[in-house]
């Protein structure tokens, strides 16, 4: 029986990497999806970071926490849409491999995608700034369980039983943007007002950019510890919710 059990379970993570690998090749590894994830999240940090008197090197934990952000949650709302449209959802889950592996595989491409493009802005941010890799412990914890957690809410963000991209994206900016703005990215969590701090820990940004900061030498607001818990629980009860979504949408027939 346990044999069997973990026979199984191999089978569908195998599945699961299979259908990572194709998400990369079909959704992630186009030159406008690299350039996007790269450039929106370092405008979008510095636009709102513009004349406010803080050292270049203050920044880089910012821009690169907004980048892991961006890059690891923006294609994931839009691979179910994506697959409905082109006829291929269908096919999909009714393969051999389990919803759980489909929504696995598609966490795990975006999880790695966000990770991989998160190097840019860090080795940009060391060369062209003072700043430095003081925690590098602190900072992988940061980039690859900050991933998780932001790619799986990407995935819970498609569970919508609808193929109109557009919608999705409604969806997901409605969602996502208030995240930012009570994640203490912009402002640190000491400065920021009383509901701003009550509404942080809801974000999973907030420790995902706290790790981070930590990992270039920078305060840390809720400890290093606090942080790694929350993003694994972000991380298992977005995937969680997702399957449950993604399920009851099957079931509709969407």
């Amino acid at each position: 029986m346990r044999a069997d059990l973990a026979a199984r379970l191999a089978w569908q993570a195998r599945a699961a990497l299979v259908i990572a690998k194709k998400d990369a090749l079909v959704y992630y590894l186009k030159p406008p999806v690299v350039t996007f994830g790269i450039v929106f999240p370092v405008f979008f940090y510095l636009a709102f970071a513009a004349g406010r008197a803080v050292a270049p090197e203050a920044m880089v934990p910012g821009i690169v926490a907004m980048a892991l952000f961006f890059t690891a949650s923006a294609i994931g709302p839009l691979v179910t849409p994506w697959e409905r449209q082109a006829k291929t959802y269908e096919r999909l889950v009714t393969s051999p491999a389990s919803l759980g592996a489909i929504l696995a595989g598609d966490t795990l491409a975006g999880a790695v995608f966000g990770a991989a493009l998160t190097l840019i802005p860090i080795a940009l941010g060391v060369a062209a700034t003072p700043a430095a890799i003081t925690h590098p412990g602190e900072l992988a914890l940061g980039v690859v369980f900050g991933a998780a957690a932001f790619s799986a809410l990407g995935v819970l963000l498609a569970a919508p039983s609808t193929d109109t991209p557009s919608q999705v994206m409604m969806l997901s900016n409605l969602v996502r943007l208030p995240l930012i703005f009570v994640s203490g990215v912009f402002v640190p969590h000491g400065e920021m007002p009383s509901w701003g701090q009550s509404l942080a820990p809801f974000s999973p940004l907030s420790y995902a950019a706290d790790l981070i900061r930590i990992g270039f030498g920078q305060p840390t607001y809720f400890g290093a510890m606090a942080d790694v818990a929350a993003l694994s629980f972000f991380a298992i009860s977005l995937l969680v919710a997702a399957r449950l979504l993604h399920a009851r949408a099957q079931a509709r027939g969407g």
